[in-house]
């Protein structure tokens, strides 16, 4: 359900993770490579993570989410190593019986990952790299 993978992560592989007959909702987030930020043309990003941690932060997640909304399963698989704009880089897949608790529990986990999970982003341009500070 939780995975630091070398390839791009499936928002199908993860719709089927979670779906099942008690569920009438899944949201998914898929986060993507954008081609600019900054007015900076992105030529690529680099993603780096302490993998065991990561996972075990993405399980704590999931178990926050489904604490504060009635969910039955959540997945979250993000990708380490390096993408191209237009990749897809994390898929968040959250299903419950109605969608108003998905749509929140999406979002809160997305937001959680951001912040709290060991996983760090280089922007590639022409001209240049930098680190970008995702945790606050």
């Amino acid at each position: 359900m939780f995975a630091i993978l070398q390839s791009n992560p499936d928002p199908g592989a993860l719709t089927r993770l979670v779906s099942g007959p008690d569920s009438g909702a899944i949201d998914l987030f898929i986060g993507t490579v954008r081609n600019q930020t900054g007015g900076r043309a992105v030529v690529a990003l680099e993603f780096e993570s302490y993998g065991p941690m990561a996972k075990k932060e993405m399980a704590k997640i999931a178990e926050e989410a489904k604490s504060r909304w009635p969910v039955n399963k959540i997945a979250i698989h993000h990708l380490e190593g390096r993408a191209l704009p237009g990749d897809t880089v994390v898929v968040i897949a959250v299903a419950a019986a109605h969608r108003a608790a998905a749509f929140e529990a999406c979002r809160f986990a997305i937001d959680q990952l951001k912040e709290r999970v060991p996983i760090w982003k280089k922007e590639l341009y022409e001209d240049g790299e930098v680190w970008v500070a995702a945790h606050p």
